[in-house]
């Protein structure tokens, strides 16, 4: 048998390793945010398809979509190639409405329906809640930052004009 050698470790053939996000990416808070929302969702996604509150199912499996692609987006840093989107506004707003769903279903799962599922989608709903609460948190002071030095860059460029 022959010894690999020393450098061919490093060098892997790029199979299904190149769909994989870059660990800097996994190591940011972004990235720990977005897959932490994808987890969850799909977990909650999963429980309102066992309980009785199946009605409930379609916000969690948007959710899981939509965070799934912005992982996938930030990752592949298609936010620095397509600048006609906005994308931390639109960030933002995503986060806003997920966090005021879940908020609200989370609520109706546990006070309406009985079986565990539910109760289970109902309690992953509302840490769901808090983790994008905190993501829009983050996501408008960003925002506030960036529209603040947008606003005093603007008399500037007048002046130079």
């Amino acid at each position: 048998m022959e010894e690999p050698e020393p450098g061919a470790e490093a060098a892997a053939p790029p199979g299904l390793r190149s769909l994989l996000p870059p660990r800097d990416f996994l190591g940011s808070r972004k990235g720990q945010l977005l897959l932490a929302e994808s987890v969850l969702s799909f977990i909650i996604f999963i429980c309102y398809i066992a309980s009785s509150a199946a009605s409930f199912m379609m916000a969690p499996l948007l959710e899981f979509l939509l965070a799934l692609f912005l992982f996938f987006a930030y990752a592949s840093k298609l936010n620095e190639k397509f600048k006609g989107l906005y994308w931390p506004l639109t960030d933002f707003l995503r986060c806003v409405t997920a966090a005021v769903i879940y908020f609200a279903i989370s609520i109706a799962a546990v006070s309406k329906y009985n079986d565990g599922a539910s109760k289970a989608a109902g309690v992953f709903g509302f840490i769901a809640t808090i983790v994008y609460a905190i993501d829009f948190y983050i996501t408008f002071n960003d925002l506030v930052t960036f529209l603040k030095q947008g606003n005093s860059e603007s008399p500037e460029r007048r002046k130079s004009e």
